[in-house]
């Protein structure tokens, strides 16, 4: 779905149907998409280039599209490693196909939030050091978690895993109308079969960010993260967006406790 909202053509009929039912509850859903993934790319590169970053973690990254991760990252720098993270046998299959070209990539085939499957993955053990700084990303894809799977008890059990100064990525989709996140969250139950989570609140995300050091400026509409100019798309529907921001793991852990 979300390739399709792209423009992609790594998509099904099921997915292109399901959007089309999407787009008539919430019609902003299409530039949604597209703010979000300038986001994802915008966050690598100042990462990469303005961090050093050469480690990204990508949680629940789906079908690869368009530039990718490991795209960004490597255009900075050739010695960047990515490692992709889904538990769709689909994904799995098509993204070692687009990435055997590419030994500093891998797609580990892992339930994001078994965070054991994860760091103990081959793909992870082989092209991630976890004595140095990683940035985790959990873009756009928290909301496929139900509350019951704690998405906040993630976040810290990811970050208690990572070297001080790596850096968490979060975003996802939030509204602060309830008959939004109502509609939005049961028409997604029933497009995936049950296999999704909710549309949230700001407050929620916010509470994903404790004991960490946010970035500037702050947790924000993510067309508002640091944009490369004035005349950036914005969410056509200001009913739900994607929101969010990047965070560093604190150098000193004297407050380590606050992450476990």
């Amino acid at each position: 779905m979300y390739d399709f909202l792209l423009g992609g053509v790594d998509n099904y009929d099921v997915d292109r149907d399901a959007c089309g039912d999407l787009l008539e509850i919430v019609p902003g859903t299409r530039a949604l998409a597209r703010t979000n993934r300038d986001f994802l790319q915008r966050v690598v590169r100042t990462l990469a280039a303005d961090y050093g970053i050469r480690q990204f973690l990508d949680h629940g990254s789906g079908l690869p599209t368009q530039d990718n991760v490991h795209q960004i990252a490597q255009r900075v720098s050739r010695h960047s490693r990515v490692v992709y993270i889904d538990n769709d046998p689909t994904v799995h299959a098509h993204g070692r196909m687009l990435l055997e070209e590419n030994d500093q990539t891998a797609v580990a085939w892992a339930d994001m939030t078994d965070t054991d499957a994860v760091f103990g993955s081959p793909e992870v053990r082989r092209l991630i050091n976890l004595e140095e700084p990683v940035a985790a990303l959990f873009v756009s894809v928290l909301h496929c978690i139900p509350d019951e799977a704690d998405p906040a008890a993630l976040i810290r059990r990811v970050a208690a895993r990572l070297a001080p100064g790596s850096f968490m990525v979060i975003c996802q989709l939030v509204s602060e109308h309830p008959d939004i996140r109502q509609a939005v969250t049961d028409f997604m139950h029933e497009s995936t079969q049950g296999n999704w989570g909710c549309v949230r609140q700001q407050s929620d995300v916010d509470g994903y960010f404790a004991g960490l050091e946010i970035l500037p400026p702050g947790l924000t509409e993510v067309s508002l993260w640091r944009p490369d100019s004035q005349l950036r798309p914005h969410p056509q529907d200001e009913d739900w967006i994607e929101y969010g921001g990047v965070a560093r793991i604190p150098v000193s852990r004297l407050q380590g406790a606050q992450l476990i």
